[in-house]
């Protein structure tokens, strides 16, 4: 199947366009087996996707796993099937156990790494995964040019950077003449809406493509954790049942309401509603099974109603409380950056103690990169 390039958007500045929803493969070799992650790929494509999101440090946290194990899944399919020239590859540096950081050698080699199991001569999107302040700022803008100029990397992205660090990697690039970053990941859904401040802002200033991670609030926004509803044996069950106060109950309702008027599902909704936010391309989801993609595929083309937006918009409103008992939720997550996590609601303590708005949303922003290294 070719893919139509009807449906496809711009990312940001670069001359790549993608299908309005990419495909997360971080359960591909952890909760999704290599049979069945190509059964998803191939509907994914069969339904009109092109835009597979990974990372180089993809599963290294389960047990008997060293990291690479969806690149090297999403490599073997893209070879099997022959599509490289239509499928548009991002996957992320930084958090590999044998790749840590930004350095500049640890950045070419971790490139070249992925590109080996990738199977490809280059990558689409490489992204920073996590930001490196052990390393000269300068030292990676330049070292993700050098791949960009030696044709290893199409363009570049940032996950998790506070707006200021993106100000200042925009600014040395301009200063030195380095490529751009084009795509931006921050983690934002209908529950996690930090990014709606500075970040949202600078995505919009520099012209970076947004790309939601945890688009779906680690199932939570798929309806199926409810008041008394069993939570199964999914490792994010325990994260998703965290949203269940009273704004989660009221998301759902609202939630619940539109989707019966579109004869839809609840995930539909949520990633429609995701997708059409200001400075956003495409909300990355998951699928471990086939039997998850339809829902997903249908968000693509769902278009809700202002008066439903604005509905979606008022029942996820949080006070400021609330913004930091989200933040605690994400730090409560098993991973391995607790102690980052503990940093982090600490500052959340303070800045809420000082009873400002602003602040808490500030902080809330902020969280949103830490707590994602609380759990992913």
């Amino acid at each position: 199947m070719t893919i139509s390039t009807d449906a496809l958007v711009p990312v940001g500045g670069s001359d790549l366009r993608v299908f309005p929803l990419s495909l997360g493969g971080n359960v591909f070799g952890w909760t999704t087996d290599r049979d069945t992650a190509f059964d998803v790929l191939d509907a994914f494509r069969a339904g009109g996707g092109n835009l597979v999101d990974t990372a180089d440090s993809y599963s290294a946290w389960v047990p008997g796993n060293s990291g690479g194990e969806s690149e090297r899944i999403i490599g073997e399919w893209i070879a099997s099937r022959g599509v490289r020239d239509d499928t548009v590859i991002a996957t992320k540096v930084s958090q590999h156990p044998e790749f840590r950081g930004l350095a500049a050698t640890n950045v070419r080699s971790a490139a070249e790494a992925s590109l080996s199991r990738l199977g490809t001569s280059y990558i689409d999107v490489y992204y920073a995964h996590y930001d490196d302040e052990a390393t000269p700022l300068a030292e990676t803008v330049e070292a993700f040019s050098r791949l960009v100029d030696d044709g290893l990397v199409r363009t570049i992205g940032l996950s998790n950077y506070t707006a200021e660090r993106i100000d200042e990697w925009v600014e040395i690039a301009d200063r030195g003449g380095f490529h751009r970053p084009t795509a931006l990941q921050p983690q934002y859904n209908l529950v996690e809406r930090g990014f709606e401040t500075a970040l949202q802002s600078r995505a919009a200033t520099h012209d970076l493509g947004v790309f939601p991670y945890y688009a779906l609030a680690a199932g939570f926004l798929t309806g199926k954790y409810r008041p008394g509803a069993d939570r199964g044996d999914s490792p994010r069950a325990g994260q998703a049942a965290g949203y269940l106060d009273a704004r989660g109950i009221r998301i759902l309702g609202a939630l619940d309401q539109i989707a019966a008027a579109h004869g839809v599902s609840v995930t539909s909704v949520a990633l429609a509603w995701l997708r059409a936010r200001p400075t956003v391309v495409a909300p990355i989801a998951s699928a471990r099974t086939i039997d998850q993609l339809p829902d997903l595929l249908v968000s693509a083309s769902l278009e809700l109603a202002d008066d439903e937006m604005r509905a979606l918009d008022a029942a996820s409103e949080s006070t400021p409380e609330q913004a930091q008992a989200a933040a605690r939720r994400r730090c409560r997550r098993p991973g391995r950056f607790s102690m980052r996590c503990s940093a982090f609601t600490r500052l959340a303590d303070i800045r809420l103690g000082e009873n400002s708005e602003t602040t808490a949303k500030r902080a809330s922003e902020q969280g949103s990169g830490l707590g994602r290294q609380c759990h992913h």
